[in-house]
């Protein structure tokens, strides 16, 4: 149980500490405010993340198919 609050305590934290920087760092980032930049900000993390989850199942689905034998 200790291991499980030390990782969500990790996130948390972890993730504080890209608020704060979003928060005071990203005002003096040289980008504009339009549609596009935003819809890149919103979407490129679900992209990655798919795209980590196909390569994933991709794998996976490669390794049995090494592994395949035909039923006799």
């Amino acid at each position: 149980m200790g291991t499980q609050a030390n990782f969500v305590l990790k996130v948390l934290i972890f993730s504080a500490g890209i608020s704060v920087l979003i928060k005071y760092g990203g005002p003096s980032l040289p980008l504009a405010a339009t549609r596009v930049n935003t819809l890149i900000a919103v979407l490129t993390p679900a992209f990655v993340l798919a795209i980590a989850l196909a390569s994933r199942r991709v794998i996976a689905l490669l390794g049995r198919a090494k592994n395949y034998q035909p039923p006799d």
